[in-house]
């Protein structure tokens, strides 16, 4: 099983707790002990996906329930939309994915505070962060990663400037939480509120035709 390179830290601290308890005789110590490390490697697995081949695909960032389709009046780029926000539970993979092949174009953290994922008002107060993605085409979006109850960490691994290829990963959120992707208008949406979505593989939406 692949892991992510931020549960090593985790896993290895646990690990060594494990033996530790086992030496000093708490044998039943242990067995608790290797239990949650096994859990935690779990929650930190890695695995590889296969992104569709198409023109114009939007992919998930993230594996989860897509609990809310919404159209907003602005996705942070002046432009009208549609939100998707995918609950993520701590037994989702919690890798993200870039969900398109393109550059990022800005990369925004803002601190805040830890409401529940799944209620609305943790999009906006929430702990967050926030990219800005344009494609080959110039058709921009937005992925933002929100922190949750449990998810006390953001791990974002690419900066302004980068370019992306679809499905690649660019980071990680902690132990349960949320991503929001705001698609600009004009785009078909192929997925509906409480599917079950993979990040790197799941078509969200596919841009129009008449994009630039």
């Amino acid at each position: 099983m692949k892991i992510a390179k931020e549960g090593y830290p985790y896993i290895v601290t646990l690990a060594l707790l494990t033996v530790l308890l086992g030496v000093i005789g708490l044998a039943w110590a242990a067995a608790v002990f290797a239990l949650v490390t096994l859990g935690v490697a779990a929650f930190f697995r890695d695995p590889d996906r296969t992104p569709p081949a198409g023109e114009g695909l939007i992919l998930s960032p993230a594996d989860g329930r897509l609990m809310e389709i919404r159209e907003t009046k602005g996705n942070g780029a002046a432009e009208p939309g549609t939100r998707l926000s995918i609950f993520m539970s701590p037994l989702d993979v919690h890798v993200n994915r870039s969900p398109v092949r393109g550059t990022v174009e800005d990369v925004q953290y803002k601190k805040g505070r830890f409401i529940a994922a799944y209620k609305e008002s943790s999009s906006e107060n929430n702990e967050h962060n926030a990219l800005t993605m344009v494609d080959s085409r110039g058709s921009k979006l937005r992925v933002v990663q929100i922190a949750g109850v449990v998810a006390r960490r953001i791990v974002c691994r690419v900066r302004k400037g980068d370019v992306l290829e679809a499905g690649q990963r660019f980071g990680i959120i902690m132990f349960g939480s949320r991503v929001d992707v705001f698609l600009p208008s004009g785009t078909r949406l192929e997925v509906s509120e409480g599917q079950r979505v993979r990040g790197g593989e799941t078509i969200l939406a596919r841009f129009g035709s008449s994009m630039n």
